[in-house]
């Protein structure tokens, strides 16, 4: 990711040691610590939780097939059709001619 090779690590860590001095250092570099194992973490999380659900199969497809050969949803027509009001909604009165 980074090239940073062990010169340039010490110069950092020196001016680390500098800036905030020794007290403060051993601080920061627990709560650093803590902060990228919790990111760590959560990014497990995400990446079970989304190989979770790509495992999932949706509902639709657990549904049973029909057979062959079997009667489909579709009802069959008899002829008469039901009269649709204005408002687009079924009337259960027969159409007047």
């Amino acid at each position: 990711m980074f090239n940073v090779g062990p010169t340039e690590l010490m110069i950092i860590l020196v001016l680390a040691l500098i800036v905030f001095g020794p007290k403060k250092l051993p601080e920061m570099g627990k709560s650093i610590g803590k902060g990228l194992s919790e990111f760590r973490k959560a990014q497990a999380d995400i990446k079970r939780e989304i190989r979770d659900g790509m495992n999932e199969t949706p509902s639709s497809a657990t549904a049973p097939a029909t057979p062959d050969g079997a009667a489909t949803s579709t009802p069959a027509s008899d002829g008469q059709s039901a009269a649709v009001s204005s408002d687009g909604q079924g009337s259960a009165e027969k159409p007047s001619a």
